[in-house]
C-alpha cells in the first residue's frame, strides 16, 4: 500500500466549531464527521475494501477499521477508543471511536496541523447574558491548502454571510 493513499480533506468536508469565547473574540476548531470518513474509505478502497467493527473493552467502546490490501488480500486493522459526546451517548461513542480509528489510517490527520484560529470580536456577533458569552454565528472553511507533508499552509474561513473572518497563509504556501 502506498503511504500517501489517503487524500487530504476538502473544504466542504471540514466543519468549524466555536471552542472558546470571551469579550475579545472566539476561537474555532476544525473537525470532520463520520460520514466524511465513510466517503473517503469508499472512494479510496471501494465499498468492499474496508470494514469496521466495534467491541466493548473494560466499559469503553473501541472501533476497528480494517482495510483489505489489494495486493495480498490481507486485512490490516487499526483501532481506537471513543469518548461520549453531549447527546446520544452510545451513538457518539461509536462515531467518535470510528473517527479516531480512521485518523489512525490518516483520514483528517492534517486537521491537527491547523493554526490557532482566533476571530476578534469586531468580526463576530458576541452576546453576553449572566456573565456568559455566546456566539451563534456559523463559520465555514472557504479555502484550504496543504504543503508536501500534508500540513495546512493556507486557510480561509468565512461567516454565514460569506465574509472572510480568518485568513492564514504560511510564507511557503503555494497559491491555489
Amino acid at each position: 500500500m502506498d503511504k500517501n493513499f489517503i487524500r487530504p480533506l476538502r473544504e466542504n468536508e471540514i466543519e468549524c466549531r466555536v471552542s472558546a469565547i470571551n469579550a475579545k473574540g472566539v476561537m474555532l476548531i476544525l473537525y470532520k464527521d463520520a460520514r466524511v470518513d465513510q466517503r473517503i474509505l469508499d472512494e479510496t478502497f471501494g465499498a468492499f475494501g474496508w470494514k469496521r467493527s466495534h467491541q466493548c473493552i473494560d466499559g469503553n467502546l473501541y472501533c476497528t477499521v480494517e482495510i483489505r490490501d489489494s495486493k495480498t488480500g490481507e486485512w490490516i486493522a487499526k483501532q481506537d477508543v471513543g469518548t461520549t459526546g453531549y447527546a446520544e451517548k452510545e451513538k457518539s461513542k461509536a462515531s467518535d471511536s470510528f473517527k479516531r480509528a480512521c485518523f489512525n489510517w490518516g483520514i483528517g490527520r492534517e486537521l491537527y496541523s491547523a493554526p490557532l484560529i482566533w476571530i476578534p470580536a469586531d468580526r463576530v456577533r458576541i452576546q453576553s447574558k449572566n456573565d456568559k458569552f455566546y456566539c451563534n454565528d456559523r463559520f465555514y472553511v472557504s479555502s484550504i491548502g496543504y504543503n508536501e507533508i500534508k500540513e495546512i499552509d493556507r486557510l480561509v474561513i468565512v461567516n454565514g454571510n460569506g465574509e472572510i473572518v480568518y485568513n492564514f497563509k504560511t510564507k511557503t504556501a503555494r497559491t491555489a
